[in-house]
């Protein structure tokens, strides 16, 4: 059935309010408007489960200055409860927010709402796929849910029986792959014109994250289980090189019981791959075996979230320092030189260039 998105910030209020408490954030509304800068970063702040205190910040690399609040700032409402992920297209930024079950749709030059996407479950990522089509993944629904970004209209879905959670998506030719994180061990691959589910691959236990390469390899980064007792399994993490075209697993790289690797990111030009263990690891995509020195040594804090700049290859760690207090995001160059630190809302995790 489809869903027809209603652009009233008063209903949005009433609506986001049912899913979390929507006590953080300014009345009043402030103007902004960066329409003349092509160059900036956004940065998705989850805050703390079911406090709705997500928030979104802005961060200008060429003047080294950050605004944070900007979605409540710029609308009068709170952004909501966990920020999970942003992205661009044509223009457009899309939110999404978690625990509030919510897609919102915004100016990335003025931080203005323009619409949003509700009846969500717990959903979680992004793929696009045209101007009439995009994906949704979730964590708790089983499914996949289809929406049309011209209409902002939710369209379909795709059941995914058996998996309770799909998580990041990468696209080869027609065929789209998402890692199966809770107490899961599969990849899954979607038919993009049939918008079905036609196969999977077998990994290590809780595949949590996965990017793929300029020679079309897809990486999985896996988890092995996080704990012991973890009911799907205890286990050495593994970093996966998988032909997307074969859909072949080509190469495991084992880390130590105990590690805990996320986050797997590609530069711009696809050919180096970076990841959370402790420290910012980086590795060419022909390497034999993992990388035996950090690239960004662990000082003893959370590095949390990490992604670079498609542009210019920089590097943003972000740092939950205690998930409590505003945290901290580190820009540094391709060569892993300090540029800025940057204070920014509770838990930064994500990050959307623009």
């Amino acid at each position: 059935m489809k869903r027809h998105i209603q652009i009233s910030l008063i209903g949005l209020w009433i609506l986001i309010s049912c899913h979390a408490c929507m006590k953080y954030g300014p009345a009043n509304e402030v103007s902004f408007d960066f329409s003349n800068e092509k160059h900036g970063v956004f940065i998705t702040n989850e805050g703390n489960f079911m406090y709705g205190n997500a928030s979104l910040s802005y961060y200008r690399p060429e003047k080294k200055e950050i605004e944070n609040e900007i979605f409540s700032k710029a609308n009068g409402i709170s952004l909501g409860d966990v920020a999970q992920s942003m992205n661009i297209y044509n223009g457009i930024g899309y939110i999404v927010v978690n625990n509030s079950g919510v897609i919102f749709i915004i100016d990335i030059n003025t931080f203005k709402v323009k619409g949003y996407i509700s009846g969500l479950t717990s959903p979680r990522y992004l793929h696009f796929l045209n101007d009439e089509k995009a994906y949704v993944t979730d964590l708790y629904a089983s499914r996949i849910t289809i929406f049309n970004p011209q209409t902002m209209e939710i369209t379909g879905t795709i059941n995914t029986p058996g998996h309770r959670s799909t998580e990041q998506m990468v696209q080869f030719d027609k065929y789209l792959f998402t890692n199966c994180w809770a107490y899961d061990n599969k990849i899954l691959i979607i038919d993009t014109e049939k918008d079905i589910l036609v196969d999977s691959i077998e990994v290590g236990i809780q595949p949590v994250s996965i990017s793929i390469d300029k020679y079309n390899k897809l990486w999985v980064l896996t988890d092995g289980g996080s704990y012991a007792g973890n009911p799907a399994g205890y286990t050495a993490p593994s970093l996966y090189r998988i032909d997307a075209a074969t859909r072949k697993i080509e190469q495991e790289f084992t880390f130590n019981l105990g590690d805990a690797p996320s986050e797997i990111t590609m530069n711009g030009t696809k050919d180096t791959l970076y990841f959370i263990n402790k420290s910012i690891w980086r590795m060419n995509v022909t390497e034999r075996q993992l990388p035996q020195s950090p690239f960004i040594k662990y000082n003893g804090t959370i590095y949390y979230g990490l992604a670079v700049d498609p542009f210019s290859s920089e590097i943003y760690v972000a740092d939950a320092i205690d998930y409590v207090q505003p945290g901290i995001v580190y820009r540094f160059s391709p060569d892993a030189h300090p540029l800025d630190t940057l204070r920014t809302g509770i838990t930064p995790g994500a990050f959307c260039f623009k």
